[in-house]
């Protein structure tokens, strides 16, 4: 769990038990705050961000039962409670003899109890208890919304080699990392594999794409609301940044953040409080930011779509990520990881196209085009006829095997020596069974065996 400081509010109507118990949280790390009854309690919680609620049993206007109901379900015996909050951690004290109203209380939602008279330990441990359940809580539904693809960074070039040692060596370090890259190069990866490598792997990696959220929602994302904020938050929400709380925040394609708010994202960034939108209460925050973008910094800068110091507090530690023309040798090893979940082989033709190709797109790309050939092939060996026709085009002529090196560039010859390669792959990926043959190459039985007499092929 973060080390962040947690706020705990502690309710009582003994003015001496309150005060005992906000001494101990304060000697116990944690900021705490004082009602003295269950309404006053419903006042804090609404106005004021609180972590985990103390209350006592037994107290007037509202007992500490009535205001577990009241915080679960927003009202409780007539007293209505607009700030409900299903998830706020409440612990129930106490005395000897009341244990069965304390298990009536963990009935209704309460995380935990403690009796009366108890230590500081013994409160310190029900809290981080009550805390670290919640935090789970969070981080579960965050996991079930958040669709995390399997997959993992192939590549024996160099540049993919000078990428890992950048990652190795800047994993275990708390600095901000800016990854630059063209779309579909692999940022995300990227930064997930810096996460796991580093301290903060046992907290979550959040990730956020600010070009796809409407800029008036975005501020919401990052850092959260109070309900009753804006027009819409008809609750209060956490934020991105509370929810990376102890673990990672990726920032992807942070040049389309608007410039009002990349200035309060650097003043979190420099300080690690953060407010939510309609609130005036500070909240720590224990993060590490890694952003990305597939701008040039020092463009966007230029062109007023990133702040110069907000550049500077992300770029500590840059890495830049090689387009996939650019180390053509990985593509043959990425295509048969891609096809591996599928159980597909590919041809040499084909390779031979993909590593033709300029690939715009980059590894994004060709994933998404190895997906569709291995539908187009029924799950079979992928050939050229199988990719888009703008890829197979690209196929230089000098790459026919049988074609001699005087008419590589004589049409007849060409065609002949490509039509004999295509036709022997069809072959051996059919066993020799002429009329796969002929459905894989996608022409009649009939021209098979004319093409096969022509080219004296056995």
């Amino acid at each position: 769990m973060s080390q962040t400081m947690k706020t705990i509010l502690a309710v009582d109507d003994e003015p001496n038990m309150l005060r005992l118990l906000e001494i101990s949280l304060r000697q116990a790390g944690y900021k705490p705050l004082t009602a003295k009854d269950g309404r006053e309690a419903l006042d804090i919680i609404r106005s004021q961000h609180v972590d985990c609620v103390v209350s006592d049993l037994h107290m007037p206007y509202m007992s500490g039962l009535q205001l577990l109901k009241a915080i679960r379900t927003g009202s409780a015996d007539g007293v209505q409670n607009k700030q409900a909050n299903p998830d706020l951690p409440v612990i129930i004290v106490t005395a000897q003899g009341e244990v069965k109203t304390a298990i009536e209380a963990m009935k209704n939602g309460a995380s935990d109890y403690i009796l009366r008279p108890f230590d500081l330990e013994e409160l310190e441990l029900a809290i981080t208890r009550a805390l670290s359940f919640a935090r789970l809580v969070v981080e579960n539904q965050y996991l079930r919304e958040e669709k995390v693809i399997d997959k993992s960074m192939v590549g024996n070039s160099p540049a993919m080699q000078q990428l890992f040692q950048s990652i190795h060596q800047v994993a275990p370090e708390k600095a901000t990392v800016l990854i630059a890259g063209e779309t579909g190069t692999g940022k995300e990866l990227v930064a997930r594999a810096i996460h796991e490598g580093s301290p903060r792997s046992e907290g979550l990696f959040v990730a956020v794409n600010c070009a796809a959220i409407p800029n008036e929602m975005l501020e919401s994302e990052l850092f959260g609301h109070e309900k009753g904020a804006f027009t819409g938050a008809i609750k209060e929400r956490t934020g991105k940044f509370e929810l990376a709380d102890g673990g990672t925040l990726f920032l992807d394609e942070v040049t389309e953040m608007p410039m009002q708010l990349q200035a309060k994202l650097l003043r979190a960034l420099q300080e690690s409080v953060i407010e939510r939108v309609g609130g005036n209460h500070p909240i720590s925050v224990d993060i590490r930011v890694v952003a990305a973008t597939n701008r040039d910094p020092r463009e966007a800068i230029k062109d007023g779509k990133l702040r110069e110091d907000l550049y500077y507090r992300l770029n500590v530690f840059r890495i830049d990520l090689p387009a996939l023309r650019a180390r053509k040798d990985d593509i043959a090893p990425l295509a048969r990881h891609f096809l591996a979940r599928r159980h597909v082989d590919i041809s040499a033709a084909a390779i031979d196209a993909l590593a033709c190709y300029e690939w715009p797109g980059n590894v994004r790309e060709l994933e998404n085009v190895l997906e569709r050939a291995a539908i187009i092939s029924g799950n079979q060996t992928i050939m050229p006829q199988h990719l888009p026709a703008d890829m197979v085009n690209h196929v230089p002529l000098q790459t026919a095997e049988s074609a001699p090196p005087s008419s590589a560039l004589v049409l007849p010859a060409a065609v002949e020596a490509l039509e004999r390669r295509l036709i022997a792959e069809a072959l051996v990926a059919t066993q020799g069974n002429k009329s796969k043959a002929a459905k894989l190459l996608e022409i009649s039985e009939r021209s098979l065996w004319y093409k096969l007499s022509q080219y004296q092929m056995s």
